[in-house]
């Protein structure tokens, strides 16, 4: 990557850094849960595998600059996804090869979604 590119690229990220901040910790735990949703359906859809890592590196991120301020039970739910989405990139080109592979990655999404959702207490009754 050019110099030029690599500044741009941490410009984009020093941007997306700054208003994913601004959201209180349930939101920003919204937004991961609204991300993993968006991993599990782009899996299973019509759309390219690059749409889907791109999402998938985007939530790494996200998960890094909610973790330090969110409670002891989310970083450690935070840390089971964070691990499980290096692993599917470690390996990224063997896994979307393989149908099932891909299959099982949109259901674990789905499932780290509905978790991380329930963490962030967003789903809570406020009356």
């Amino acid at each position: 990557m050019e110099a030029g590119s690599a500044d741009a690229e941490r410009d984009r990220r020093t941007r997306i850094c700054r208003r994913f901040l601004r959201d209180g910790v349930p939101i920003r735990l919204g937004g991961i849960a609204s991300n993993l949703a968006r991993i599990a359906s782009f899996a299973r859809g019509a759309v390219g595998r690059e749409a889907v890592l791109s999402v998938l590196v985007e939530t790494g991120l996200f998960i890094e600059w909610a973790s330090p301020e969110a409670s002891a039970e989310a970083r450690a739910l935070l840390a089971e996804v964070e691990a499980g989405l290096a692993g599917w990139q470690s390996g990224w080109e063997r896994l979307w090869s393989d149908p099932a592979s891909v299959e099982a990655l949109a259901a674990q999404a789905r499932s780290w979604s509905d978790r991380v959702l329930e963490t962030s207490g967003l789903l809570e009754d406020s009356t």
